[in-house]
C-alpha cells in the first residue's frame, strides 16, 4: 500500500521508476500480461454494439474506428490527434463524461466536446441505449441522479472484468500447479497480472498466461491479452 500498487502512474517518470524498483528473483524473469481494452470488448458484447463487435472480432483499431466515424473522414486519413480524442471518448463517455469534463481533459471548448459526445452517440447508438437503460434511478436530484447513473452503468462493465481476471488468475495457477511449473503468480494489478518466471519457463508462461486470459470470459467478442518480458515491472510492461 505504500505506493499503493493499484495507482502508479506510469506515464510519470516517478511511476515509471516505482515499476523499475520490481525485479524478478535471481536468474528469474519478470512477466507482465495485461488484457487489451478488456471493458471496451465487454461494453461491446453488453450492448451488441455491431460495429464495436466488428471491430473487435476483425481486429481493427477501435479508436481509429471511432475518430474515422464521429469526424467522417476515411480510415486511413484520421491523424493522431483525432484518435487521441475518440479514445478518451471511448473510455469517458462510457463513464458518464460531461461535455464540461471532456473539454478540460482534452483541452477543447465545451461546444467541440459536446460535439464529440453527440458524436459518439450517433456513431455508436446502441451502446448509447445500453447506458440509458442500465441505471433505473429517479432521484430528482441531478448531482445524486448523476453519481448513481455513473456507478449503476460503471458496476456491470468494471465489475465484470474484475470478476474475469479473478477467473483467469484461478485458472491460471491450477494449469501451473497441473504442470508443475516453478513460476510464481506475484500480483496483480487491474487488468494486469505480473509473474516471477523460473528459469527454463519463459515460453511456456508466455504461451499459457495470455491463452487462459483471452478464454476466461466467452461471448460475441473475443479477450485478448498481451504480454512482455525483462529483467523488472517496467522492462516486462
Amino acid at each position: 500500500s505504500n505506493p499503493n500498487l493499484q495507482n502508479i502512474p506510469v506515464r510519470q517518470e516517478l511511476g515509471r521508476e516505482i515499476r523499475r524498483a520490481f525485479i524478478a528473483d535471481p536468474g528469474c524473469i519478470f512477466l507482465s500480461a495485461d488484457y487489451s481494452q478488456i471493458e471496451l470488448r465487454l461494453v461491446a458484447d453488453f450492448a451488441n454494439d455491431p460495429v464495436m463487435l466488428d471491430a473487435f472480432n476483425r481486429g481493427d483499431d477501435i479508436h481509429a474506428i471511432t475518430a474515422s466515424k464521429i469526424y467522417n473522414v476515411p480510415l486511413d486519413e484520421v491523424s493522431a490527434d483525432q484518435r487521441r480524442h475518440a479514445k478518451t471518448a471511448n473510455f469517458g463517455i462510457l463513464y458518464g463524461i460531461s461535455a464540461f469534463g471532456l473539454s478540460q481533459r482534452l483541452g477543447l471548448s465545451r461546444a467541440d466536446a459536446k460535439m464529440l459526445i453527440d458524436g459518439y452517440n450517433a456513431t455508436f447508438p446502441t451502446v448509447h441505449a445500453y447506458m440509458q437503460q442500465t441505471p433505473d434511478i429517479n432521484s430528482h436530484n441531478a448531482t445524486v441522479r448523476g453519481y448513481a447513473e455513473r456507478n449503476a452503468i460503471n458496476a456491470p462493465i468494471q465489475g465484470s472484468a474484475a470478476d474475469v481476471i479473478k477467473t483467469a488468475m484461478v485458472n491460471i495457477f491450477a494449469e501451473m500447479e497441473r504442470r508443475g511449473l516453478r513460476s510464481r503468480m506475484i500480483m496483480q494489478v487491474h487488468d494486469e497480472l505480473n509473474f516471477n518466471v523460473a528459469p527454463g519457463e519463459e515460453e511456456i508462461m508466455k504461451q499459457l498466461v495470455p491463452q487462459l486470459m483471452a478464454d476466461a470470459y466467452h461471448g460475441k467478442v473475443r479477450l485478448e491479452a498481451e504480454c512482455g518480458t525483462g529483467p523488472d515491472w517496467l522492462t516486462a510492461h
